[in-house]
């Protein structure tokens, strides 16, 4: 997927992707970008190929994968025999997180929504609702 066709800076690369260049460091650091060619001046040197992998690695971390979930979709996009069937298994597993964070996520919408209608927000902090279940001394939410 690293395809050098042009010299860019690790700033130019930076700015086209729209992220910092600490991250794209990081990246080389974890393995996710191999080791950029080196100019003359010892500078990092960066074609085409950096810029769409550091993409397709700005967008898994959009839809919630993990670094290592990343490496994986990385390692199987080069993979001929198993790679779509691997991928999309991979992308069943981040959505049905996502479903079970959104249940997660609804009850304690709902248990939160309780708490503020049942405050008045005025009175005595000792008869706050919402400062007594988050204190224990009260019903949980």
């Amino acid at each position: 997927m690293n395809m050098q066709t042009s010299s860019l800076t690790i700033g130019a690369v930076a700015k086209r992707v729209g992220v910092a260049i600490d991250t794209i460091r990081y990246y080389e650091r974890e393995g996710l970008l191999p080791e950029p060619q080196r100019r003359a001046s010892g500078y990092r040197s960066y074609g085409e190929g950096t810029v769409a992998q550091l993409r397709f690695i700005r967008r898994a971390k959009e839809l919630g994968f993990t670094l290592e979930e990343i490496r994986e979709l990385l390692a199987l996009s080069a993979d001929r025999q198993r790679g779509v069937k691997a991928v999309k298994q991979r992308a069943q597993q981040r959505l049905a997180a996502v479903e079970q964070r959104i249940a997660e996520l609804q009850r304690v919408r709902g248990g939160l929504a309780q708490l503020v209608a049942s405050c008045p927000g005025h009175g005595k902090p000792e008869e706050c609702p919402i400062l007594r279940a988050l204190s224990d001394t009260g019903v949980k939410p």
